[in-house]
């Protein structure tokens, strides 16, 4: 579970990159959350973007991809959403307490 601080540090640090995936009208498949998960597993912070033609919202995309893979939403604002997972082995991202 992230604290606001927590949070408020992963989305200044997502700011600065591009979206990484995009959910389309298929929704999340089972590859693809595998995809974000080996991503996560080396960036520790993925952006996502979920088309217009998509069955599902950012928030309920974004949720699916988390409860799939262990990750924390850390943020959905419009079609975009922000998810974060710590390298439990090299962790690149040091959070604040």
């Amino acid at each position: 579970m992230l604290t606001s601080k927590q949070r408020a540090q992963l989305k200044s640090l997502a700011n600065s990159i591009d979206s990484a995936f995009q959910v389309g009208k298929g929704g999340v498949g089972d590859a693809q959350a595998a995809q974000i998960d080996d991503y996560l597993r080396v960036h520790e912070i993925v952006k996502i973007t979920v088309l217009e033609n998509s069955l599902l919202s950012a928030r309920e995309a974004s949720q699916d991809i988390a409860d799939r893979i262990g990750a924390d939403v850390v943020s959905c604002i419009g079609s975009k959403a922000i998810l974060y997972k710590a390298n439990p082995k090299e962790p690149k991202i040091k959070l604040v307490k």
